[in-house]
């Protein structure tokens, strides 16, 4: 297979990788974009340099990057709605239709169209292709998908579950080898997702990716009230956002978004225990949920930087889960830190599995087949 070159843009930083054969040829990081002083990590190496946009940053990125015989560049878009549910090689309209979907990802599809439209200027001979984290979920049925709210309304403005990191789930799904599954996906996002017959029939995200589990930042599940509540004390809907999204989860529980910062501060402070206590009661809740959902869970996974790597949160997840047919090999849920490959890690009848995810791989396979 040609290489294929995979960007995830952020607010302020890039993301790349250039995949040949399901290989990284090459990865790195570009920072600060925006400022003076924006900073470049690329194989081992780091430099500094002015960067004012994402077509400025992109560029440098050229400067270090063999592209020859390049196949493809593949774009991660958060948000394709209900009107891009595979991955889509991007013209005119399509940039359109991704501009339109930015008020359901206001702090994600903007940047990511960034990076889009300044490749397609710099590589104007090769595809671009865009691959939506919410694709994976278009085959939600109706009756998980939609909110009890007025069918006009909803309509109006577009308001469903539509579900995300489907670009993992998808990869996950397919690296477990297996029809039915509950997914935990673990990081500074977080989200459960049910898998039936290699289907996603139901995920803990919303409309938005702030629904669902306790996340680094963004406070998951709560009574839809506490938003008017807060208005009704005098806060503005920007303010609430704010703390919603990004004083929340684990930040607004135990001061600490990282799960290691947190791990750390809960050997002497109550918060942080409490923190990880809500942390995996919350998930426990949403694979109860699924395993009434999914008829035959073959597996539980957990991938994701915090589900991959921290054995001691699988274990306060997994715990109370043996009436489910969920228990862990405690000397296999130990060693099963930072694997390469699809790791058991469980002694019960529903296997537990410990899957590293590749979103940039499955990013690349999905744009070379679009091309294709």
């Amino acid at each position: 297979m040609k290489p294929v070159l995979v960007i995830n843009s952020g607010s302020s930083s890039l993301k790349f990788q250039l995949i040949e054969d399901g290989k990284a040829k090459a990865k790195g990081l570009i920072e600060e974009i925006g400022s003076d002083n924006a900073r470049l990590k690329h194989n081992g190496h780091e430099e500094t340099r002015p960067a004012q946009d994402h077509d400025a940053a992109l560029a440098w990125m050229l400067e270090k990057l063999d592209l020859a015989n390049l196949q493809a560049v593949g774009h991660r878009v958060v948000h394709g709605g209900t009107k891009y549910t595979a991955p889509t090689i991007v013209d005119e309209d399509v940039e359109k239709g991704i501009e339109e979907l930015s008020p359901l990802a206001p702090l994600h599809n903007p940047v990511n169209l960034a990076g889009i439209r300044a490749l397609r200027k710099l590589l104007p001979d090769v595809p671009q292709v865009a691959v939506f984290d919410t694709a994976f979920h278009a085959t939600i049925p109706a009756v998980a998908a939609t909110y009890a709210l007025p069918v006009a309304t909803a309509k109006e403005h577009g308001i469903r579950r539509y579900g995300f990191h489907g670009t993992s789930c998808q990869y996950v799904t397919r690296r477990a080898n297996l029809d039915n599954l509950i997914i935990c996906h673990l990081g500074n996002g977080a989200s459960a997702t049910a898998v039936h017959h290699g289907r996603s029939v139901d995920t803990s995200m919303g409309l938005s990716p702030l629904e669902g589990l306790v996340m680094g930042t963004r406070s998951g599940d709560l009574d839809p009230a506490v938003p008017f509540h807060l208005i009704r004390a005098g806060l503005d809907p920007a303010e609430i956002e704010g703390i919603l999204t990004k004083q929340s989860g684990l930040r607004g529980l135990a001061g600490a978004s990282d799960m290691r910062e947190v791990r750390a501060k809960a050997e002497s402070d109550d918060a942080a225990r409490l923190a990880l206590d809500v942390y995996a009661y919350r998930i426990r809740k949403y694979i109860g949920s699924f395993l009434a959902v999914v008829p035959g869970v073959q597996a539980l996974v957990f991938t994701a930087g915090v589900g991959e790597n921290d054995w001691r949160l699988r274990a306060e997840v997994c715990g109370p889960l043996a009436h489910l047919g969920i228990e862990l090999d405690d000397d296999a849920n130990r060693a099963a830190v930072g694997v390469d490959e699809p790791t058991s890690i469980g002694t019960g009848p529903v296997q537990v599995l410990v899957i590293p995810t590749d979103e940039e791989s499955e990013i690349a396979a999905q744009a070379s087949a679009a091309v294709r």
